[in-house]
């Protein structure tokens, strides 16, 4: 029964987060708020609040970081996409495991990034001010909803 209660509210509240997002997106004049990855993210913060994955340094400085390598292949490396998409997802993954900071979903931002052509101002929206309102919403759905340990106590 655990297992339907989890799945059920990681669905919901996975709507609930990605629906704000989106309209934030669409609905306002705010800017972008939505990645590909924050989708994934949720599996993480709603299904596995525990993981030290899903752990608010994880999230939020995995996706600055991966983000940052993909803008750093984009406009510095001047090599062919299909030799600067591997790099940059190498070198993304390898520098959040070496910095502690691996959240799995990440690892597809030098991707997006690279393969949108995005500007600079991409790391701050949607990468910074995304990742901001997801933990958010993370912080609040599992500690004061959910009752769970989030984050998760040292």
């Amino acid at each position: 029964m655990g297992n339907i209660k989890q799945s059920f509210f990681a669905g919901v509240f996975s709507i609930i987060t990605i629906g704000i997002l989106t309209v934030l997106t669409y609905k306002t004049q705010f800017g972008v708020f939505l990645i590909a990855s924050f989708g994934s993210s949720m599996v993480l913060l709603y299904g596995y609040p525990e993981s030290p994955f899903a752990q608010p340094k994880n999230v939020f400085f995995g996706h600055l970081l991966t983000a940052l390598i993909g803008m750093i292949f984009l406009y510095l490396v001047p090599l062919p996409l299909y030799i600067i998409l591997p790099l940059a997802v190498g070198f993304g993954v390898g520098l959040m495991i070496l910095l502690n900071v691996t959240h799995p979903p990440a690892g597809g931002n030098p991707i997006i990034v690279i393969m949108g052509s995005v500007s600079p101002d991409y790391i701050f929206n949607p990468v910074i001010s995304g990742s901001i309102i997801i933990l958010g919403f993370g912080i609040i759905i599992n500690r004061f909803i959910l009752k769970k340990s989030y984050p998760k106590s040292k």
